[in-house]
């Protein structure tokens, strides 16, 4: 990244060179626009085989400083029925999960800042890909994770190189005891709930979805939701696309969260309750970019459900028999599809698209 790349509160409007959160508390956001000269080629200067950093006309990070893995440019191809929509496939990414699409872009920006060493609290699969893109840069990475990881998730991170502490408690207790690590200066935060760069990363899901279906823009998206990562980054990388005049809309944005850990859904309906256990990913009752969530939907006239630990099951044993290899979390968003028809919010004649999030091996 630029190092005169602003960051800016998304509340007070201060501006930073380089800075976790602002001093209001509020979390930060790369500051500016795109360069109008890229984007007017944008269209014809993509390349496939660059991955995701092709799409360097909505990136701010600096090429010559990029760590990646060959990210990006995951299969999209037509669900079978019953799910009658178009699946992303983002677990079949080098680390098996989207959170390569930011780890790729924050790990580039603390290479051009010079920072030696990386901190990240993380369920799994954001200190996956974090760890393992920190060994990529050759950097010191230590990983806070809750103490009943699941094992195929931790061992990612162990095998990468970096330190793994264990935090027993809530995912807040995990979060705390980081923030506490950062803020006694012990590494730079590579948070993907709280570090800019990450949404950087995870909106060029946008940009590859609207390549593959020649720049037309599907009517919805149905996406997990914990800490808004891929919604929020979804919704910035059609946003842009839509400002810059490469596309003509934007699409609904319809978020799913696990029942007993929905805050976004009860925010917007009153009946929500049960307990979800199964889809670990998104336990998030405290998302951090919580405002930014709900104006994106309102801004897309989207919507957020809860799901309770039954569809999930279900939903995963039949994408596992049509060939889908996906972790728990991952089948929150397909589970989804039918409370959303019967609802009347996705119709017969929507074209939706599922991006099917983290790979089952780490399970």
């Amino acid at each position: 990244m630029s190092t005169e790349t602003k960051l800016r509160c998304s509340s007070c409007d201060r501006t930073y060179r380089d800075r976790w959160r602002c001093e209001c508390g509020a979390p930060l956001d790369i500051a500016g626009q795109p360069d109008p000269e890229k984007t007017d080629r944008f269209k014809t200067d993509i390349d496939p085989h660059e991955g995701l950093w092709t799409f360097d006309a909505f990136l701010s990070e600096n090429r010559d400083s990029r760590i990646s893995l060959g990210e990006g440019f995951t299969p999209s191809l037509t669900a079978p029925p019953p799910w009658n929509c178009q699946f992303k496939l983002e677990y079949v990414s080098p680390t098996g999960s989207f959170k390569d699409r930011g780890a790729t872009t924050v790990l580039s920006r603390a290479v051009g800042l010079g920072v030696e060493h990386i901190v990240e609290d993380s369920s799994g699969n954001a200190g996956a890909a974090i760890a393992t893109y920190a060994a990529r840069a050759g950097l010191d990475c230590t990983i806070y994770v809750p103490a009943g990881v699941k094992p195929g998730k931790v061992q990612t991170i162990e095998r990468a190189g970096a330190t793994v502490i264990r935090v027993e408690g809530s995912r807040e207790a995990v979060t705390e005891e980081c923030i506490e690590a950062v803020e006694a200066d012990t590494g730079w935060y590579a948070s993907h709930a709280w570090n800019p760069s990450f949404f950087e990363g995870t909106a060029t899901l946008a940009y590859e979805l609207a390549y593959q279906r020649d720049w037309d823009v599907p009517d919805a998206l149905v996406m997990p939701v914990g800490h808004g990562t891929l919604f929020l980054g979804a919704y910035r990388g059609f946003r842009a696309l839509y400002d810059a005049g490469v596309t003509e809309k934007l699409p609904r944005l319809l978020g799913v969260q696990s029942a007993g850990y929905a805050p976004i859904a009860s925010e917007l309906h009153a009946d929500v309750s049960g307990e979800n256990d199964v889809a670990d990913g998104i336990q998030i009752r405290e998302p951090v970019r919580k405002d930014q969530i709900l104006s994106a939907i309102e801004a897309t006239n989207g919507d957020c459900i809860a799901l309770g630990a039954d569809a999930v099951e279900t939903e995963l044993e039949s994408l596992h028999r049509h060939g889908f290899y996906v972790e728990p979390t991952s089948a929150i968003a397909p589970a989804a599809l039918e409370p959303y028809r019967e609802q009347g919010t996705i119709t017969g004649d929507d074209e939706v698209v599922v991006p099917l999030t983290g790979s089952g091996l780490k399970t």
